[in-house]
This record gives structure tokens, sequence and C-alpha cells, in this order.
């Protein structure tokens, strides 16, 4: 089953970091309260231990545990998506496994990284995650962090299978989306995984934005949105206009860094991020501390 009930979930889709202490562990009242100020900020779902949430450097216990904790702490009130892709296809299928025992209303799955298999490999890839574990599975094409890139034809062969009902399209290319949008079955949904495009594609008929922002002004980009998705272009546009420099400054490191910094300024998370991955340097921060203070979010 799909979302709540049988409906595709819309709207905008908070990709949530894993707040961690200093010493990187794992800040479970942290994660609870952003649930919560999620859940009354207008969001319409989080993803759980994405990219975002630094699924590369958690193990497979801790990743499966966050899940449940999110599941846990939503209490039904906000669907969860659980992100659960990996490079290994025996991983994915473990912690697509794990996601659905304990709740998660999907699965998000990143093509696999590092390894670059073919347009064939990934199909079978994601056939066998999809035959393996019988839960709702959204695809996720991010080429800039895995050094593959899906093709438009492969994910339209996957959208055949019964339980992959969607993709998160993170390559900023909108155009690209449209067609995929145009070719796609109706009951297909296409997300958008780059702020800085996510309004055109939505406007194109996209479903919804799994966004990075979300994460320091829910209420602001769940209105985007809504505003996308209702097709009102003017009002979206402006918005989307003053958005973009924060759009901007947020990706002027790999992502989660800036993300993580800014919310950590915010007072929402403590400052802590695992290595490979350091602290924003410096010369980002007075730029992100100055959009941050644009949208009343830091005095």
């Amino acid at each position: 089953m799909w979302g709540f009930g049988a409906v595709i979930i819309t709207g905008s889709i908070v990709a949530l970091v894993t707040p961690m202490n200093e010493n990187g562990s794992i800040d479970e009242l942290s994660l609870e309260r952003l649930v919560e100020w999620h859940v009354e900020s207008g969001t319409s779902a989080i993803v759980a231990v994405g990219t975002t949430g630094e699924s590369a450097t958690l193990d497979v216990d801790e990743h499966c545990q966050t899940i449940q904790r999110i599941v846990s702490y939503s209490a039904g009130r906000i669907p969860i998506i659980a992100g659960t892709g990996a490079n290994a296809t025996t991983e994915a299928i473990e912690l697509t496994r794990g996601a659905n025992r304990v709740g998660a209303n999907a699965c998000l799955l990143v093509t696999p990284y590092y390894n670059r298999p073919t347009q064939k490999g990934l199909y079978a890839h994601f056939e066998a995650v999809a035959k393996a574990v019988d839960c709702p599975q959204i695809l996720y094409n991010v080429p800039s962090r895995t050094a593959v890139d899906m093709s438009n034809d492969i994910v339209l062969e996957l959208a055949s299978i019964d339980n992959i009902i969607g993709i998160k399209d993170a390559t900023g290319d909108v155009e690209r989306g449209s067609a995929l949008l145009a070719d796609s079955p109706e009951d297909f949904a296409v997300y958008s995984g780059d702020d800085s495009t996510a309004v055109d594609l939505i406007l194109a008929g996209g479903h919804g934005n799994i966004s990075v922002t979300a994460n320091v002004i829910p209420k602001e980009m769940a209105k985007l949105i809504d505003l996308a998705l209702a097709g009102d272009v003017e009002r979206c546009n402006r918005l989307a206009r003053e958005m973009s420099a924060l759009n901007s400054a947020l990706f002027q490191e790999a992502n989660p860094i800036p993300i993580k910094w800014a919310m950590a300024q915010m007072g929402l998370i403590p400052p802590g991020i695992r290595l490979p991955l350091t602290t924003l340097a410096d010369e980002f921060q007075q730029p992100l501390r100055n959009e941050l203070k644009n949208f009343g979010v830091l005095i």
C-alpha cells in the first residue's frame, strides 16, 4: 500500500538530516523534535536516512534503528519514506526489508554508487529489490553523486513493476524530467530532487519535491510546492526567486555539510557530522548566515 491508503504522496517532502553529537553519536532527542516540527509545519512526508541523512556513514544497525525511531516518532501522522539504497543489491534488500518491517510507508533506493553498473545492471538491481520486498519503492537517480545515470528508458521499464511507484529525479534536467512525465504511467510519481529546479518540474506535471532546503524553512517550502501543484505560476515563481540564494548557499559544499551547519546555527541540532565530511568552511559561513537571516530563522 502506497502512502496513506492508495494515494500518491504529493507536496514538500523533507530529506531529513540525522542529528549527531560532536562525537558522531546520533542525537535521538533532536531527531524526535525534528519529526514533530515537520508534522507541525505542513511537510507532506519525511525521507529518513537518505543522502542528507548521512546514510553512507551509518552502519546497518544504525540505519535501521534510525528509520524505526522516525516511524515511531511520527506515530502515523506523516508518511515516512525510508532511504534503503546501497551499492550492493543484497544490502539494499536487507535495508528495504528492515524498513518495511518497522512500518515505513515506502522506500527510496538510490542507484548503486561507485560500481558504475550498466543500464542492464541497474534494471536487474531494482527488479531484484522489488521482487524481494513487497513494499512501495521509489527509484532515486542522482548521477552527480553516484557516477551512474539511469536512462528514462530503464525508468519506464521499471515503472511496469507493480511496487516501483515513482522516482526522485535529482538530475536538475527539467526537459528530461518532462519527457519522463509524458511517457510514464499516470500512477507513477515523479519527484524533483533538486531544490533549484523543483518548481519547473512540478509545473510540468511533477508530484512534489524531496527537499534539502525544507530542513530549515519547512513552512515556506510547503507553501511553494503547494502553489506549484496548484498551477499558481506567478506566486510560486515569485517565492522560488526569493529562495534561490538560500538554495545556492546550501550547496556551497557537499550536502549535508551546509544544511547541518545551518541547522546547528538555528539551534535545531548539535554540530555533529561524520567523517569524511567536515564542518562548513569559514568562507561559506557568512553568506549562508545572511540568507538564513533573510528568512528570519536567524537573528
